[in-house]
């Protein structure tokens, strides 16, 4: 193989042994043959993209700060809606109460012998302790609504007790549990139709005033006439007589009505009436049917729990009524043991 040479005719190993020209334009010089090219440099569509894409990302991300800040600065105040952390920091509180007591066993067995004496009375073992248990009233949510009846037979009476639960929970963030609760109270007290209070000896002041009628023979006497103030005297004396009479006869009829149980003579105490000191707010209801059979109901309300107590006693014969003194006063007591263990 010969020699390579150049475009000069001899060997150049400066110009003629490289490549081809590279692109770009030919620029001629003064001398012959010591032309050059000018490289240009090109940049690909794909540099020119990547270099593009950055910036418009950048661009992107500023206006999304822009909008974000003002949203964020000015929505606020303006987006307050019910239901946001605004109302939510103002919704009513819960009830205190989130679970019930167990209804069946929330009475004891003393107190089930004085509310139901049949239980004592049976003779069977097992079928007095499963009057002792007792039977859980149908529910679909123990959280919410739980009970229990009792039923006890003896020679003279037949007694039922029943003994409610109810935890009342509002789903409204503007009610809160008590509140409801108290609109469930009330609801049962209207139903109870309870009478208007009765009015006391208290509201009877006049009747020390009465003997102003016997100052009157004081003047006569005054006067000088002793046959007229022994004449009023004796006028005087039949009054107070009957006055005696008027109020050993009352208070006979009274101790009649009370120990017979006649209805309609049940004395005011004994009414239908509002109850202090059980719970928040409390009423006791008492009823007695044609049959004879007569109920007794309390009522009562501790923050988002009402409680109610039904106890009634049907007589063995027509002739005999319950006592509605005896009667209350033990649905009193069961009442206020109960109030007991949710205070607690």
């Amino acid at each position: 193989m010969g020699q390579r040479t150049g475009i000069h005719g001899s060997a150049c190993d400066t110009h003629c042994l490289q490549g081809p020209p590279p692109c770009g334009n030919r620029i001629t010089t003064g001398h012959p043959g010591r032309e050059h090219f000018e490289r240009r440099v090109e940049r690909s569509p794909t540099v020119q993209r990547k270099a593009y894409v950055p910036g418009v990302a950048a661009l992107l991300a500023a206006l999304l700060a822009g909008c974000t800040g003002g949203s964020s600065d000015g929505g606020s105040a303006d987006d307050a809606k019910p239901g946001s952390s605004a109302t939510t920091a103002t919704a009513a509180q819960p009830g205190k109460y989130r679970t019930l007591p167990e209804p069946c066993g929330a009475v004891s067995q003393s107190t089930l012998d004085s509310l139901l004496p049949g239980i004592e009375q049976l003779t069977d073992e097992e079928q007095r302790e499963k009057a002792y248990e007792g039977t859980a009233t149908v529910t679909y949510d123990t959280d919410r609504k739980v009970g229990c009846r009792w039923k006890a037979e003896s020679p003279t009476a037949t007694d039922h007790l029943l003994v409610d639960f109810e935890r009342v929970v509002s789903y409204d963030n503007a009610v809160s549990d008590d509140d409801r609760a108290t609109e469930i109270y009330v609801k049962k007290e209207v139903a109870a139709d309870l009478p208007e209070p009765v009015a006391t000896s208290s509201d009877s002041p006049d009747t020390p005033d009465t003997p102003d009628a016997s100052e009157s023979p004081d003047s006569t006497d005054s006067s000088g006439s002793s046959g007229v103030s022994a004449s009023s005297g004796s006028a005087a004396s039949p009054s107070v007589s009957e006055e005696a009479g008027s109020e050993e006869s009352g208070s006979d009829a009274t101790s009649g009505s009370g120990a017979s149980g006649v209805p309609g003579s049940t004395p005011a105490a004994l009414q239908p009436r509002t109850l202090d000191g059980l719970g928040d707010t409390a009423f006791l209801d008492d009823a007695l049917n044609d049959s004879g059979r007569r109920t007794v109901t309390v009522v009562f309300r501790t923050s988002n729990v009402v409680v109610t107590i039904q106890y009634d006693e049907q007589p063995a014969t027509t002739t005999d009524v319950p006592s509605s003194e005896d009667m209350q006063d033990r649905a009193r007591k069961l009442a206020g043991q109960l109030a007991g263990t949710f205070s607690g």
